[in-house]
């Protein structure tokens, strides 16, 4: 399956196999939603998602994800019970972590970190498994990339590594305002449209959704799709009505 048209993708976040949110990144700065996380999964799907943007956060930060890789399996298990789509990143920095992702039945890995310290890996991996199966991950503040689960600044700029995206192969990307995220002060609509314009490469937006407002600007600018996250979690947007307003 891929995301031809705007896609709405349900953000389900995993620390120690819980669904949590992060305040801006921050990881003393969590809100748990869950201790279900196969639980969430069907609660999106049922409402309509036909993908499920799933972050390692254990993995971003390089502490153990044993938790959620088992709970990664049981997310695929029920999504292919809708036939629907899984999206995976976070600490995927090695051949083997891709590979065993892909096994899985991931459809799309994204990768952050690497793509700024080992872009050899990512030509590599798009060579393998195709420009439709890994895609790119920008977290960045006040334009500023970031790595390592966001914690490390690299001082190069949201465009410039968008070009060396595209350059490596890729097609797809995630841009995150990390200032916005988990914050719900409304997504950078602009940043994001400059940066698919600048790079040729398909963005989705990511950080601060708040309102069915930033779900209609991104797809109204021609972004490849939105990540919601708190706002769902907390109701201040029903997935439903997003759907909606996007497939009327």
């Amino acid at each position: 399956m891929t995301a031809d048209t705007f896609t709405i993708f349900p953000a389900i976040d995993l620390r120690a196999g819980k669904v949590v949110r992060l305040a801006q990144g921050d990881p003393d700065r969590q809100t748990i939603y869950s201790d279900d996380p196969g639980a969430t999964a069907r609660r999106w799907l049922d409402e309509g998602a036909r993908w499920l943007h799933i972050i390692n956060l254990d993995g971003a930060f390089g502490a153990s994800d044993s938790a959620n890789q088992r709970v990664l399996a049981e997310i695929l298990e029920v999504a292919g019970r809708y036939n629907a789509s899984v999206e995976f990143g976070g600490g995927m920095r090695e051949e083997d972590a891709i590979r065993a992702a892909l096994e899985m039945g991931v459809e799309r890995v994204f990768l952050g970190t690497a793509t700024i310290k080992n872009p050899e890996l990512v030509a590599r991996a798009v060579a393998t498994y195709g420009s439709q199966r890994i895609a790119g991950d920008i977290g960045a503040r006040d334009s500023r990339v970031t790595v390592s689960g966001w914690q490390e600044a690299t001082g190069l700029g949201v465009l410039e590594v968008g070009r060396r995206l595209r350059q490596l192969g890729l097609e797809w990307c995630v841009l995150t305002d990390v200032r916005r995220d988990g914050v719900g002060i409304g997504v950078d609509v602009h940043s994001a449209a400059e940066l698919q314009s600048a790079s040729g490469l398909k963005v989705v937006a990511s950080g601060g959704v708040a309102s069915l407002d930033d779900v209609r600007r991104a797809q109204i600018t021609g972004l490849a799709g939105i990540i919601i996250g708190r706002a769902l979690y907390e109701g201040q947007l029903s997935l439903q009505e997003c759907l909606k307003a996007v497939h009327s």
